[in-house]
């Protein structure tokens, strides 16, 4: 397949690096380097190639993820995932010229205020409708530490398939509870409904205290990823949230 190719200066623009006009005196000055060589002209056209974020540099710095990326990120509590609201953002958290980049990032799906743990950030319209939509059957799995212990049914409840949440009628699809102890639980979505976990328990007598989202399908949050910080996923870790 042939590679697609693109304007530097728009290409650039869109990444958030400058305007377009900004970028052409960036190319004069000598500023963008392709292939260890000044580019003078932003009006050359680049093939969209993986190899390019190696090969095109700006002020000495190597380009920024070409557009078709996604972001794992370790959400922090008291971040908001919605860009209109007031307080923190996650988006606060990306590097100042992502947050004006065309297409824009955007989360997948969303994890409320008081939700901690693993969220995904695209800007591949056609890849999050596909994570997020109802037929591909994609899990979420969420550790919850509650307020008291559990009754000892709440296995066999989620599992059945007929709950139904307050001021809704249709009850969830079947979803699978681990028990760790008394208090802490691991449970197994395969929908997103508002608030869902929160209002699962809360609809047995029980209070979510904590919530933090562990894994999307086949992949988890590692580890070694602080609060806050996020990476690139590869292309194999793609593949792995549909494996779930």
């Amino acid at each position: 397949m042939k590679a697609a190719t693109s304007r530097l200066d728009k290409l650039l623009a869109n990444m958030g690096y400058a305007s377009r006009r900004e970028i052409q005196m960036l190319a004069r000055n000598g500023r963008i380097r392709l292939d260890g060589q000044p580019v003078r002209s932003a009006e050359e056209r680049v093939k969209l190639t993986p190899d390019l974020e190696t090969r095109l540099d700006v002020d000495g710095e190597a380009l920024d993820p070409l557009p078709g990326f996604v972001l794992m990120l370790n959400k922090p509590l008291g971040t908001t995932c919605s860009r209109k609201e007031a307080g923190p953002l996650v988006y606060d958290l990306l590097p100042p010229r992502w947050r004006v980049r065309e297409p824009a990032i955007s989360t997948v799906g969303r994890l409320d205020k008081e939700t901690s743990g693993l969220l995904l950030m695209t800007d591949d319209g056609a890849l999050l409708h596909r994570i997020i939509s109802p037929k591909h059957h994609v899990p979420k799995r969420y550790r919850a530490r509650l307020a008291r212990p559990m009754r000892g049914d709440e296995a066999g409840v989620f599992s059945a398939g007929t709950l139904m949440l307050e001021g809704e009628d249709k009850p969830l699809k079947p979803a699978e509870l681990d028990i760790v102890s008394a208090r802490e639980a691991l449970l197994t979505v395969h929908e997103g409904r508002y608030h869902q976990v929160r209002r699962m328990f809360a609809a047995l007598g029980n209070h979510v205290e904590a919530l933090h989202r562990e894994a999307v399908g086949g992949l988890c949050l590692p580890g070694d990823l602080a609060p806050g910080a996020h990476r690139r996923l590869t292309g194999g870790e793609v593949e792995a949230i549909f494996a779930g």
